[in-house]
């Protein structure tokens, strides 16, 4: 099984912990699974 790595939707930093209550150690935020579902497009960035 490949683990999926997520990232935080502030900054894009790799998250720790999880499974369900995800912590960006960058920004120190808490951000649980069920927000990270949603399509996320950072400003900025290409849309293929």
């Amino acid at each position: 099984m490949t683990r999926t790595h997520r990232h935080c939707p502030r900054c894009r930093t790799e998250l720790d912990e999880g499974p369900i209550l995800y912590r960006c150690a960058r920004c120190e935020r808490a951000v649980y699974a069920a927000d990270l579902d949603l399509d996320y497009v950072p400003a900025g960035s290409a849309v293929h």
